[in-house]
């Protein structure tokens, strides 16, 4: 199989215990691993985690996530460090190193500052044994140039980068058919985003929480770039390589042709 631009987004709920605001160093484990062997098998990876403030909540002291603003970003600055030497640490396993870029909403949209981004991750790619983690610079954005949230920052990655895949990987097996019968699975394809991201605007109770909405606006943005999209569990990160050669339990979204 041709090698592949691929993305691939961890959200905070998927790189923490499930009792308890802390990394779960088993979980990194495995993603980890994933991401090693889509490396192995040729394709190009580029990394969008989320985990900064979770993983600044033990070392200093926090039992639980605080509301205010300036203590998160202080969080965010500290657990950085943490979380990227974890992933250097698993990395460093299969032969591969990490490299951290931090951005903000500017380093995209600025004309002067989003060549310069772009110009520095082509370089990092052409270094088969890296892998790029990118994250908001949470602990320096002010309002205005911040994502807000890494779903959206992951489409905007893919689409800068000219991805062919973007894998946002959640708590949930996809978009599923019926948030109140889960064992009915996820919908395997969907053809149009726009009537489902409408429809789940509109009956937020029937397609489940905002994070999902959140995904789904995220997916809309990058299929419309040309970004074929899967959301998929990313509590089961052994079946992520095979969801690049079209298994796996998922819900995918083909890119947009116009």
């Amino acid at each position: 199989m041709a090698s592949k631009r691929i993305v691939l987004k961890f959200g905070s709920g998927i790189l923490t215990r499930k009792d308890a605001p802390e990394p779960d160093p088993v979980q990194l484990r495995k993603l980890v691993e994933a991401v090693a062997l889509l490396k192995r098998a040729g394709h190009s990876v580029v990394v969008v985690s989320s985990g900064a403030v979770a993983s600044g909540l033990k070392p200093l002291d926090f039992s639980q996530r605080p509301s205010d603003v300036t203590t998160l970003q202080a969080l965010a600055a500290v657990g950085q460090t943490h979380l990227m030497h974890a992933y250097e640490s698993l990395l460093r396993d299969h032969g591969l190193h990490v490299a951290q870029l931090l951005v903000t909403h500017e380093d995209f949209e600025n004309a002067d500052r989003s060549p310069r981004v772009k110009a520095v991750l082509e370089r990092l790619m052409e270094f088969s044994q890296v892998v790029p983690v990118i994250n908001e610079n949470d602990s320096v954005a002010i309002e205005e140039l911040r994502y807000g949230d890494n779903d959206k920052l992951s489409s905007r990655v893919a689409r800068f980068w000219g991805a062919d895949v973007l894998i946002l990987l959640t708590s949930a097996p996809g978009l599923l058919r019926d948030m109140k019968k889960p064992e009915e699975g996820p919908i395997p394809i969907v053809e149009d985003v726009d009537a489902v991201i409408h429809h789940a605007e509109e009956e937020k109770s029937a397609l489940g929480t905002g994070g999902m909405i959140s995904k789904l606006r995220a997916v809309q943005d990058a299929v419309h770039g040309g970004v074929e999209c899967i959301i998929a569990s990313g509590r089961h990160a052994e079946q992520i390589p095979g969801l690049i050669d079209g298994h796996g339990i998922c819900t995918r979204f083909p890119a947009s042709r116009s």
